[in-house]
């Protein structure tokens, strides 16, 4: 059906949306809240549920706009969230940015929004939406990064809560991914038998009940929520490894005196080199350092409030590049003896994770509330397409503390003849 409000939303949501002004059809679907359609079949559907829909994006034409939206379920998305992302990302990319739009346009905007009856006041964000600089507080002070509690992390993220991004070289599903994710960290970190190691960012104690169990390791989790630490010690005494796993406050000040023999640093969202000499403090003679870490590209960046710092990390999201990171730690004293790449197997695992999500869709926006459902859906789609778009990405470092004879440890090197010509 193209007569109706989805015809005179064309104009509106090409400019925009899409930054298109030749007036040709969009290449989404678009479903206005009469019911009338405009768009190719097939394609993935935005549904314009509440003039107000419109409203917030004449008040703030770019991502921020479209977020508060879509969160407060007056835009929905059918079909392929990914897809229709990928077709908005132009929008996506612009943070609290206003889309540059020429006099024509905006004259075509509000001539449209007037007709439409969408023009008013500018409406409140959800409530979904922090304030500028401020912090998960109040209800979100105790349940996972911002509220959401282990019964709905364990529909996203699966039974194991494993938060880490898997490996996916012979894995055939999210669950093989983690489980081979949890044996090679451990293998890069060296654990053995009564080591003690330090886990900077637990979540939900996968990595750290991984140690106690399958390696005897004594474990220190600096917990990020109250939910966090009381799940993690449940989990520990259910499968008999209380001994050995200790939680404590999040703060890097907890984490007493050391030493440690390694430290581990999976997904981490903060730039762990901020703290490099107290890690450097903390680990023991040879002990080794693993730190997962988003990304960007290196060169100029323009600090905004974006959909990540609105909804998700207000405090922690700013990525910073690899080179960056590095030289923090080897400014501090730590060898850094390798780095890779995980960008595509993090992507892979965004991907599995929001499958999850929707598979799991009734249950999760009955646990989390239906806003914040939708922001974890979002944030998932759009963090899946900026890894493999190249626009963020995710590295594992590892680096060792030498000893006092500048040694490493055990080597590839040590008892092995050397070759000369």
């Amino acid at each position: 059906m193209h007569d109706g409000v989805a015809s005179r939303l064309a104009p509106l949501v090409n400019r925009i949306l899409l930054g298109e002004q030749d007036g040709g059809e969009p290449p989404v679907r678009i479903r206005a809240w009469d019911g009338s359609e405009l768009g190719p079949a097939g394609a993935p559907t935005f549904v314009v549920r509440h003039r107000r829909a419109l409203r917030r994006l004449l008040w703030k034409p770019g991502e921020i706009g479209l977020v508060r939206a879509y969160v407060a379920g007056e835009l929905d998305i059918e079909g392929d969230v990914f897809a229709a992302l990928g077709a908005v990302q132009r929008v996506m990319r612009s943070g609290d940015e206003p889309i540059r739009l020429s006099s024509d346009d905006k004259r075509e905007i509000v001539r449209t929004a007037v007709m439409l009856g969408a023009v008013g006041p500018e409406p409140k964000p959800p409530a979904e939406e922090f304030a500028p600089g401020d912090r998960a507080s109040g209800d979100h002070a105790r349940g996972g990064p911002l509220g959401e509690s282990a019964a709905f992390f364990a529909r996203m993220l699966g039974p194991s809560l494993a938060h880490g991004s898997g490996q996916w070289e012979q894995a055939v599903d999210l669950d093989d991914a983690q489980r081979a994710a949890l044996d090679g960290a451990a293998e890069r970190l060296g654990l053995y038998p009564g080591a003690r190691m330090l886990d900077l960012n637990p979540g939900w104690g996968t990595f750290a009940l991984h140690a106690a169990r399958h390696h005897q390791v004594r474990v220190v989790a600096l917990c990020r929520t109250i939910e966090q630490a009381d799940h993690l010690r449940d989990r520990a005494a259910a499968e008999g490894v209380a001994e050995r796993v200790e939680t404590r406050g999040h703060d890097l000040a907890e984490a007493g005196d050391g030493p440690y023999d390694a430290i581990a640093g999976l997904a981490g969202v903060e730039p762990a080199d901020h703290d490099a000499a107290r890690l450097h403090a903390l680990l023991a003679p040879t002990g080794r350092l693993l730190l997962q870490q988003q990304v960007r590209r290196p060169g100029p960046h323009q600090v905004r409030r974006t959909f990540t710092t609105s909804y998700m990390f207000p405090e922690d999201a700013e990525l910073r590049p690899l080179a960056e990171i590095v030289a923090g730690l080897e400014d501090a004293g730590l060898e850094v003896r390798g780095v890779g790449a995980l960008r595509e197997h993090h992507a892979r695992t965004l991907r599995a994770w929001a499958a999850n999500l929707e598979r799991h869709w009734a249950e999760c926006a009955e646990l989390a509330g239906p806003g914040r459902a939708r922001v974890w859906l979002l944030y998932l789609a759009a963090s899946a397409l900026a890894c493999e778009s190249g626009r963020v990405g995710v590295h594992e470092i590892c680096a060792i503390r030498r000893d006092h004879d500048g040694r490493a440890g055990v080597t590839l090197v040590e008892g092995r003849a050397v070759m000369s010509r």
